[in-house]
């Protein structure tokens, strides 16, 4: 791998030159083009986006641990450079430790500290005798905060001194281990399902699919080989960062992985095929992933592929991406063509390969702040590379800053309702995700809406997360609840929410008509007025029509055009509110927007169902 490793290397020539093709147009790919126009249009969005190429260039110079120097420490997120940390006095030590609770809240529990960095990103490095006096103080503040500490990696410098990368990790007190969600997306025969089960149950394949067989749910998946539903798999680490899985010892369940774990990676594996798109949209809208795998199988990148990238980029979720079957075919063509992808204009990401433990922990580092994203090649047959995708997984953090978590966790409780389940002696199960608030067991709620847009009162009975039993959820976190109801309930489905059952006249109500400030990413003709749509907002998935484009006239909206546009739900009324993200597809054509005005159905004391 190291010889081709110059293509991904920061020298201005092999960066510029492929940028400069693309922009002059020297590519025939016409779905190229039509991902370039996603990601221009993006790129108006995304507005902390690299404008020009030599802060490009800089950005990839900056990463490496090997170059004697880091980027500036960054204000917000995990990271924390320290010089040294020797015999503080005790106010000094308050001010380390208040500074140390901040970073690990802006990582969910996880924080990196760079022991012998300026924060000016220089490499100064201490002798031996004094990093032993710095780490000990570290971990004396991280006793503090009940969190634990483990070397990452150590780097030597000249005149016998050196820098330390430390992971501090503190488990929030109402969780017993710090989870991180992951989407796997790709083609119908990358290997994702296959990749999956090697992670999970420790086995390699046998090159025919054996490993594969562990992940699926139906019968029709087995004997395709497809997967079409969502499913849910987990990884652990323990403190120490052994993996956790089937493996481990011959009786272990999902219970168990979950219990004995300090971390835990659960892994949607989405369907690849083009008929369940609409599956793989939803997922990724609906359960907010805090980081996506794409899955590329050796050979070429598929249409379905881009497709994937470029839903992934419009819903704003880091990514990183995995080159299987790296024993049948060789990486460089496709390494080449994605370095080329990822440049462009539309994305502007600094692919980034990684071939060693350096460039994992580099990765993990910088990649909210820089556009990362991480390459990985694996062979799921010989195992080689799966190892660097384990550690990177490792110290994956869930990425959502604490300041944000704490402000959702305060608001009153929304949960979106994905998947309902029938268990015998229980009931009816809803799961999903809660964007909002804390739930707790007994809480007296209301899920809705109706058809007529009402909402009715249930007491949540029993909580579940990753198949065990608990009392709390916080915003951000995935779970099942099972209902206590006087009356039989109403049938659930998907996209319906959950929220406070709450005795004032503040009634929440379903709609059918909402607005919403809408862009077209690509449409082959134009849209009017009575176009219809699938319309993605969170979990809700359902047929709309257009009825009006504000300032449109006759005209209609094309690709890269945007305006206000007024849909009306074609089935039953949705729970939906000012702020939410709006995915719209229907074949080819693709837009992305913000809702900005919604009209409630009005209740009135006899309601007869309407629609």
């Amino acid at each position: 791998m190291d010889s081709f490793f110059d293509l991904f290397d920061p020298s201005p020539s092999s960066g510029s030159n492929s940028d400069s093709d693309l922009r002059n147009g020297n590519d025939d790919d016409s779905s190229n083009e039509q991902i370039d126009t996603i990601g221009q249009l993006l790129h108006h969005h995304h507005h902390h986006h690299r404008t020009d190429d030599s802060s490009n260039e800089l950005v990839l110079k900056g990463i490496d641990f090997n170059r004697g120097f880091l980027p500036p420490e960054p204000q917000l997120g995990n990271i924390e450079y320290k010089l040294k940390l020797i015999n503080p006095s005790k106010q000094r030590f308050e001010h380390l430790v208040t500074q140390m609770k901040w970073r690990l809240r802006e990582g969910n529990g996880e924080a990196i500290y760079e022991i012998g960095v300026s924060d000016s990103g220089h490499l100064h490095g201490l002798n031996d005798a004094d990093m032993t006096v710095s780490l000990h103080t570290l971990n004396q503040m991280a006793r503090k905060l009940d969190a634990s500490t483990s070397i990452l990696r150590r780097k030597s410098l000249a005149d016998h001194r050196s820098v330390v990368e430390v992971l501090v990790r503190k488990i929030p007190d109402d969780q017993h281990n710090i989870e991180v969600r992951v989407a796997v997306l790709g083609g119908a025969d990358a290997g994702k399902s296959t990749l999956l089960g090697v992670l999970t149950q420790g086995e390699f394949d046998n090159g025919r699919g054996l490993a594969r067989l562990n992940m699926f749910r139906h019968m029709h998946e087995i004997q395709t080989g497809r997967t079409s539903c969502i499913s849910h798999e987990t990884l652990g680490f323990d403190a120490e960062g052994s993996v956790i899985n089937y493996k481990y010892n011959e009786m272990m369940t999902a219970e168990e992985i979950s219990d004995r774990s300090t971390k835990l990676v659960t892994f949607m594996d989405l369907a690849g095929h083009r008929r369940y798109l609409k599956t793989t949209v939803q997922a990724l809208s609906g359960y907010c992933p805090h980081h996506a795998l794409i899955v590329i199988a050796a050979g070429n990148i598929s249409n379905m592929t881009r497709e994937h990238l470029a839903i992934v980029h419009a819903l704003d979720i880091s990514f990183s991406i995995i080159v299987t079957k790296i024993d049948l075919a060789p990486p460089e063509p496709i390494l080449f063509e994605l370095k080329n992808l990822l440049t462009s204009i539309g994305y502007r990401k600094v692919p980034y390969l990684i071939s060693n433990q350096d460039d994992v922990l580099n990765a993990n580092a910088h990649q909210s702040v820089e556009q990362i994203v991480p390459i990985f090649c694996v062979s799921n047959v010989t195992g080689e590379g799966l190892g660097l995708l384990i550690q990177y997984l490792y110290v994956l953090s869930p990425g959502i800053s604490n300041a944000e978590k704490e402000r959702l966790e305060q608001q009153p409780i929304e949960f979106q309702i994905d998947e309902i389940f029938r268990v015998s002696e229980v009931g009816t199960v809803a799961g999903g995700l809660l964007c909002k608030g804390v739930l707790t067991e007994n809480s007296q709620v209301k899920v809705g809406p109706l058809q007529d847009g009402s909402f009715f009162s249930v007491t949540v009975q029993t909580i579940h997360r990753n198949k065990a039993p608990c009392r709390v959820v916080r915003a951000g976190q995935s779970a099942s609840l099972s209902f206590n109801t006087v009356e039989p309930m109403p049938a659930l489905r998907s996209g319906m929410v959950i929220l406070p059952d709450y005795e004032s006249s503040d009634v929440a109500c379903g709609c059918f008509f909402f607005q919403a400030q809408v862009s077209v990413l690509f449409h082959a003709t134009r849209i009017f007025k009575g176009f219809q749509t699938t319309v993605h907002i969170g979990s809700i998935r359902q047929t709309a029509i257009i009825e009006g484009i504000m300032g449109a006239g006759d005209t209609g909206i094309g690709t890269n055009q945007s305006a206000s546009v007024l849909f009306r739900f074609l089935r039953h009324p949705e729970y939906v509110r000012p702020g939410m993200r709006i995915l719209l597809r229907e074949g080819t054509s693709k837009g992305i927007g913000k809702v900005t005005q919604v009209f409630p159905l009005k209740q009135t004391l006899n309601t007869g169902t309407t629609g």
